[in-house]
């Protein structure tokens, strides 16, 4: 890996540390989703990056792919997952955390859990380590805890880390979060390992449209503004992912209607929320990992 992309690795990770303490700041039981997810984004730019896609604001039972669109009244309460995505010369960091929002703190316990398994999913991660050593980490961690305090808390298996590429969020391998036998060594790359826990039985699904766009496709579009939307979203975001909030500040008319006639194109997809299966909530962390000459960098650790 070049020394530019290493150093831009590393920019992208700085701002995205400053992001997590700005949004712990910030972040107040009672505030609207939508007054959160614009802060966030102003801040990334203020700091001289872009968003690398739209922050997820994932409440309780929602474990990933929230991002409220102008004008939602959705307020932060319960478990607050941020899920951050930060572009410096289009190299990501992806970081997240979980913040709990209830007057008698109930989810202190699985935050804390959360937290060791990523610090310990951190502590195997070495150069040629093997992807399936990171899993292993993060399911000795639950299985441990589970057995020392009488707890019952599960993995979320079917969400896992992944690599990261130039203008890529994922950009081909997984990095689980349980034993799953993978020998692939992580050398020389950059990817995020991202541990969920929860208290129901660890399986989700997928619900209705969250409000994060990516382009899928070229396609041929006969509607002109729908035409028009196309360039710009190609122009400004390339190939990473987009919400409405961000376009409409540039006075598209028949925006919805647009995204709604790309979308049955297949041109964009749009991602569905994904739920805890039992309704339980989902709590998350995440950070970003480079892997160059033998030397591990985590770019978003605090």
């Amino acid at each position: 890996m070049e020394n530019k992309e290493i150093e831009s690795y590393r920019k992208a990770g700085e701002v995205a540390k400053q992001i997590k303490i700005f949004a712990r700041e910030l972040v107040k039981p009672g505030m609207k989703l939508i007054d959160i997810a614009e802060a966030i984004d102003s801040k990334i730019f203020e700091l001289g990056a872009k968003p690398a896609f739209p922050v997820n604001l994932s409440l309780n039972e929602i474990a990933a792919h929230y991002t409220p669109a102008s004008g939602d009244e959705t307020i932060a309460e319960g478990l607050l997952k941020i899920d951050i995505g930060v572009a410096f010369d289009e190299f990501i960091a992806d970081t997240a955390i979980s913040i709990d929002l209830t007057e008698d703190k109930k989810f202190e316990e699985m935050i804390a859990l959360n937290k060791e398994a990523l610090k310990n999913a951190t502590s195997v991660i070495k150069a040629d380590v093997k992807v399936g050593e990171i899993g292993v980490a993060v399911q000795d961690t639950l299985e441990k805890w589970n057995d020392e305090n009488g707890s019952t808390f599960s993995l979320i298996t079917g969400l896992c880390g992944h690599s990261l590429a130039k203008g890529s969020i994922h950009a081909g391998l997984t990095i689980p979060n349980y034993e799953n036998g993978n020998k692939t060594p992580l050398a020389e790359s950059a990817f995020a390992v991202e541990p969920f826990m929860t208290t129901g039985d660890g399986d989700i699904y997928e619900g209705r449209p969250g409000g994060i766009y990516v382009v899928r496709s070229a396609g041929q579009v006969r509607d002109r503004d729908a035409r028009e939307i196309l360039k710009y979203i190609k122009e400004k975001f390339g190939t990473l992912p987009f919400c409405a909030r961000w376009i409409e500040k540039e006075g598209f008319s028949k925006l919805r209607f647009s995204l709604s006639t790309l979308e049955k194109q297949g041109i964009i997809y749009q991602y569905p929320l994904l739920i805890e299966k039992s309704k339980a909530p989902v709590s998350q962390f995440e950070n970003t990992f480079v892997i160059s000459d033998g030397n591990v960098i985590c770019t978003t650790g605090e």
